[in-house]
């Protein structure tokens, strides 16, 4: 679970890229508004990522990711019914802060979890996620922009 929540909020950054002229099109969006699709996605998980962390450790990490998730997938449900440009930025900022908690929250879970042998494992395995999710973000995003629309990237 903490590694598919990883997964989706990795791979947010990246699969959004390939649908952004659907998406100006569609919603009459301008430029800067497109550009705040991704960027209002970045500033909030970046901005947020260390009170998350905090609030994590003080009311329990798995309680905080579940939380995270929640916020992530409301943010990704509000995406994909967005019928303006702003409703989409202000629901990018909802997936960031749900993106935010997850990446705080991931590894100390992890840490908390497994021991010994079975802990570098799981760091491994939460380590080679960034890479795949990153790498698949545009193809996947590619593929339901062009098979679907650009809704199913949410």
């Amino acid at each position: 679970m903490v590694c598919a929540g990883k997964f989706m909020l990795l791979l947010d950054v990246t699969i959004v890229t390939v649908a952004l002229p659907d998406v100006q099109r569609e919603l009459g969006a301008s430029f800067t508004a497109v550009q705040w699709v991704i960027d209002a996605y970045a500033l909030t998980l970046a901005a947020l990522l260390l009170v998350s962390g905090a609030l994590a450790d003080r009311y329990g990490h798995k309680k905080v990711f579940v939380i995270g998730l929640g916020v992530f997938t409301i943010g990704s449900i509000l995406c994909a019914a967005a019928q303006s440009p702003v409703m989409l930025v202000i629901s990018r900022a909802v997936q960031g802060i749900g993106g935010a908690i997850l990446f705080a929250t991931s590894l100390a879970l992890l840490a908390v979890t497994y021991a010994g042998k079975a802990r570098g494992i799981a760091f491994g395995v939460w380590g080679a996620i960034t890479g795949v999710a990153t790498s698949m973000g545009p193809l996947l995003g590619g593929a339901l922009t062009t098979g679907v629309s650009w809704r199913a990237i949410f």
